[in-house]
């Protein structure tokens, strides 16, 4: 399985927490029919993307990118000691599993200079901090960490009407901590990490684009979850805040990327998670490279 990949003078590392059956996809995906699930069942079993009892398949991964300037850490995941009861196999984690295997890429926490966030759902930003003598702290000391304005301001508001435990214990101690930079979508960090604006599954969802002058690589965060999503862009998750908007997003990225260099490094897709988006008739595929 492959771990690392380079892309101009980016070298991108998968950091693995878990991949694991997540939630049917009959349920995930409502727009789903059970006659085009059985069209598609034999290759998504084949690729890994879909179990026997046909519920879908996830990769919950962070990706460390070394750029010739910088050490940048996309999404944190979902973290240890964290009480989320909905998620039997996120609730008050305690394994070794996550920081072992940035250790296994060759980092330490000390090593990040950014940690950029593309939204700030349970799954991204699990590690942003760890438990310390009873309390939240960052767990990469030294980094930035990065939020997009609009993301952050949604959840905010979100979380003064009812707790969102989350946001509480993953975001709250990073600003506490002053470690935050709050950023709008022309952000850039150097001449290598710009932010694509990706709206539909959070309000101020965000794709990282990197590469010197040109996109060699982007990461995709929530805007889709199984490759079932690039041979059908309109097949919005529950999860999604605006569906509608989630599925327009969708398909402009891949039109975007579509027959391009561009590393396409997915939050969730089977291993190994990144490929090079193709057009297959009027829809796309990820082709792994």
């Amino acid at each position: 399985m492959s771990l690392k990949f380079s892309a101009g003078d980016l070298n991108i590392h998968r950091v693995i927490e878990q991949e694991t059956s997540f939630v049917p996809a009959l349920e995930m995906l409502p727009g789903l029919t059970p006659e085009v699930l059985a069209e598609n069942r034999a290759w998504m079993r084949q690729a890994k993307a879909l179990d026997e009892q046909d519920v879908l398949l996830l990769c919950f991964q962070s990706y460390v990118v070394k750029t010739p300037h910088h050490t940048i850490l996309i999404d944190s995941c979902i973290g240890n000691d964290k009480p989320r009861p909905q998620r039997p196999k996120w609730n008050m984690k305690t394994d070794d599993t996550y920081l072992r295997a940035l250790g296994a890429a060759g980092f330490s926490p000390d090593d990040i200079d950014f940690v950029m966030c593309t939204h700030l759902h349970v799954d991204h930003v699990g590690w942003n901090t760890r438990l310390e003598n009873g309390r939240w702290v960052p767990t990469f000391p030294k980094a930035r960490y990065v939020f997009a304005k609009q993301e952050f301001d949604h959840w905010s508001a979100q979380n003064a009407k009812t707790e969102i435990p989350p946001f509480v214990d993953s975001v709250l101690p990073v600003v506490e901590a002053n470690r935050h930079e709050l950023v709008g979508n022309d952000h850039q960090i150097g001449d290598h990490v710009r932010i694509l604006p990706t709206p539909g599954h959070t309000p101020g969802h965000i794709a990282v684009t990197m590469g010197r002058g040109k996109d060699d690589a982007v990461f995709s965060g929530d805007l889709m979850h199984s490759p079932l999503q690039t041979l059908y862009p309109e097949l919005s998750i529950k999860f999604d805040v605006d569906p509608a908007m989630a599925a327009t997003t969708r398909r402009s990225f891949l039109e975007r990327y579509c027959d391009t260099d561009t590393l396409c490094c997915t939050a969730h897709f089977p291993s190994p998670s990144v490929g090079k988006i193709r057009r297959k008739g009027n829809a796309f595929v990820c082709a792994a490279v």
